[in-house]
């Protein structure tokens, strides 16, 4: 009896998380950049983005105050031929974010901002291409600009867990949803941790009462797995 009521309980507790919807408004003022600004237009959070990073790379422009010399440790490191640019992106994300009912795959190019203002790409460096020979292109930051200048981070933005700690709050996907370092606690979060989607639900420190929230975590898909797990807004370059 007792192993059938904790089946109920659990059943009930997933249910509950799947039509939870969310307020993402305590995390906002968290999020800092250069270039970096955000409104609230009705049930939505709009953040215009230049995509600079606050933080030193080889990918700046010689002459920029923050260019330095790559100074990471990965033996293989080879920089691309691109140079960090100013950018134009607008994330237009939802501040009630739920589950989805039909799951969406998650594009290349932004898939959603970290807190200070540089947007997250998925797992792939082209069209089901994994980040293999890429990620030796990923400066001490592991960030790493495309064709155009747009810096961004597919895996760990290690100046950010650096700044605000393993555990930190690191930004949002555009559904809405947050995304944490890779520990969680004094645990150090896995893949086996996680759903499909990269994802679990549980408290943290900015939503006590539980949040279905995306980790990073040391190996592929990194930031996300099969898709966004609520429905994602519009992203505009």
């Amino acid at each position: 009896m007792a192993c059938s009521n904790e089946m109920e309980e659990m059943e009930e507790m997933e249910k509950e998380e799947s039509t939870a919807t969310y307020d993402i408004s305590p995390i906002l003022d968290k999020f800092e950049g250069n270039g970096l600004s955000y409104e609230i237009a009705g049930d939505f959070v709009i953040f215009t983005t230049q995509d600079l990073p606050n933080h030193t790379s080889p990918y700046w422009p010689a002459g920029n105050a923050l260019y330095s010399e790559y100074t990471g440790s990965n033996p293989s490191y080879r920089k691309n031929p691109n140079t960090i640019a100013a950018q134009n992106i607008v994330l237009t994300i939802p501040l009630y974010p739920s589950e989805a009912t039909v799951k969406e795959a998650t594009p290349l190019g932004a898939i959603g901002i970290s807190r200070n203002g540089v947007v997250f790409y998925n797992q792939y460096a082209g069209p089901d291409l994994p980040l293999t020979t890429e990620i030796n292109s990923f400066d001490q930051w592991l960030g790493h600009p495309q064709g155009t200048g747009q810096y961004h981070y597919h895996i760990e933005p290690v100046y950010l867990t650096n700044e605000f700690g393993k555990d930190a709050f690191l930004g949002l996907l555009a559904d809405g949803l947050p995304v944490y370092g890779p520990v969680e606690g004094d645990h150090i979060i896995t893949n086996d941790d996680l759903d499909a989607f990269h994802g679990h639900f549980s408290e943290t420190t900015d939503f006590p009462e539980g949040i279905y929230h995306y980790h990073i975590t040391s190996e592929d898909p990194y930031l996300n797995g099969s898709g966004y797990f609520g429905s994602p807004g519009n992203i505009t370059r």
